[in-house]
């Protein structure tokens, strides 16, 4: 776990690791790691949930059971990320042009903004040496949400 401040941001980045067993047919126990890297960054004002994630099949089946995400007017950035949240003009506030752009050019990344945090989640963890270019991935996203978002904080 790494905490502290980074570009006059307080940030918090961590792995967060689990195991699962299970016995196969022939009665021999298997163990399975599963490994989450996580980003944080903490903002001056609470936000409504957002989730900016990749589309995948998972997404694509919520959707058949109600969980619709929200399309945009660039269909190449709608086919590729799922956003969801209660609160679609936010989400089209953070999801700008320019935030658009960066994230089809970054198609690895996760985001989850709630209440006052900004987050980036990978499902894998992450070496000591992507640390430093995750927080500034982290940095450079929250340099792109519109300052009228916190005009108020």
């Amino acid at each position: 776990m790494i905490s502290g401040t980074y570009q006059q941001n307080d940030i918090l980045a961590f792995d967060y690791h689990y195991e699962t067993h299970s016995t196969d047919s022939k009665g021999h126990r298997q163990t399975e790691d599963h490994w989450f890297s996580f980003f944080i960054l903490t903002l001056p004002a609470a936000f409504p949930d957002l989730t900016i994630r990749r589309e995948n099949l998972f997404t694509k089946v919520a959707e058949v059971f109600g969980y619709q995400d929200i399309k945009f007017e660039s269909a190449e950035f709608s086919k590729a990320f799922c956003v969801r949240s209660p609160d679609k003009k936010f989400a089209c506030d953070v999801c700008n042009a320019k935030m658009m752009e960066y994230l089809l050019a970054n198609r690895d990344l996760s985001i989850e903004i709630e209440n006052e945090v900004i987050a980036l989640a990978f499902n894998t963890r992450l070496s000591v040496e992507q640390i430093e270019s995750n927080l500034q991935r982290l940095v450079e996203i929250r340099s792109r949400l519109p300052q009228y978002l916190f005009a108020n904080a």
